[in-house]
């Protein structure tokens, strides 16, 4: 069983085929297929919502093609004439890239989700029993502390997490200097810097490393997969908001499916697979791989949000992602632990 989510991890490395269980009403012959391209991490999230709406009336038939990986190299991929219906990415950027391609709609975010269909928050995964004693942030950057993060120029999942660490910084007080000096600190201190979220679970559970900077679904769905696997939810950290969207080619059919994502059933499955969800009234208990299944998402001390904390992506994207001229595009520059 230990080893069974580092084979499913490493088959959603792989972009390929992934076929839904079909509803019995529907001859192969006429029934629709959508093509979902997403970030590697929320993939069992959807064949879970996936088969739950194959048994409704709408999704009876429904057909799924579905192709996973890092964020920015999906969404890149999708410009490049990867074949998508809807996507599911993990940063708002990702779809801007396909608005201003001209294949998503400019009004995606104009309903009262804003775009967003998942989320989730930065913690900080550590071996069972944690025994290098992480207790939060600070403790990363000491010395003797092996790091595993995702790459920012591939991974949405890899920015969020700079995000949480430098609002552990900025929003108690610190200066963007003093946040820099943190982030310097921090990048010293990684030994991988994998190409996706995913990735990045993959490679700390096969050994390397004593913290990963994680979705805290990932650390759930690890657990109930069988991993031996602790993690703490850090003082400050940053909600995830993943966004997804329908291109403007897309089947009629992927309305209907980005409604029952956006209700009480599909984020029922995002939650069982250790997501958070983002409509009020959703069931949360028994959620198994958590520390509590009972009361599975504990509210941090503080949650920082882009809106709120970081003025929007566009901002945020230039500030430190610039592929020049970015703070931590910089800072991991100078580490030498860019590829």
């Amino acid at each position: 069983m230990r080893h069974r989510i580092r084979t499913a991890l490493a088959l959603a490395m792989v972009t390929g085929l992934a076929l839904s269980g079909c509803g019995g009403g529907s001859a192969a012959g006429d029934s629709t297929t959508l093509n979902i391209v997403g970030f590697a991490v929320p993939e069992a999230a959807n064949k879970a919502i996936a088969a739950e709406w194959n048994k409704t009336e709408a999704g009876d038939g429904v057909r799924f093609k579905t192709s996973y990986g890092a964020s920015g190299d999906q969404s890149r991929a999708v410009v490049s004439g990867l074949k998508a219906d809807y996507v599911h990415f993990s940063v708002t950027s990702d779809v801007t890239r396909l608005v201003e391609s001209g294949q998503v709609d400019e009004a995606w975010d104009d309903g009262p989700n804003k775009g967003i269909v998942s989320s989730s928050v930065v913690v900080l995964a550590v071996r069972k029993g944690n025994p290098k004693n992480i207790q939060g942030w600070d403790d990363l950057i000491k010395p003797g502390i092996g790091i595993v993060t995702p790459n920012p120029a591939s991974s949405g999942a890899a920015r969020w997490n700079a995000l949480a660490a430098w609002g552990h910084i900025s929003a108690n007080g610190g200066t963007d200097a003093q946040a820099e000096e943190f982030l310097t600190k921090l990048f010293a201190n990684v030994v991988s810097l994998p190409n996706s979220g995913r990735d990045a679970t993959t490679t700390f559970l096969g050994g390397t490393g004593d913290v990963l900077l994680a979705y805290e679904n990932e650390t759930i769905l690890a657990r109930q997969n069988g991993e031996e696997l602790d993690w703490v939810l850090p003082d400050t950290t940053i909600l995830i908001q993943n966004p997804g969207a329908i291109l403007k080619d897309a089947d009629p059919k992927a309305k209907e499916w980005l409604e029952f994502v956006l209700g009480p059933q599909g984020q029922r499955q995002f939650a069982l697979t250790g997501f958070r969800p983002i409509i009020d009234g959703v069931d949360t208990s028994g959620i198994e791989g958590a520390n509590d299944p009972n009361n599975p998402f504990p509210a941090p001390k503080q949650l920082l949000t882009v809106d709120q904390d970081f003025e929007s992506w566009s901002a945020l994207s230039k500030k430190f992602f610039d592929e020049n001229d970015g703070i931590i595009t910089k800072v991991i520059a100078a580490s030498g632990k860019a590829k």
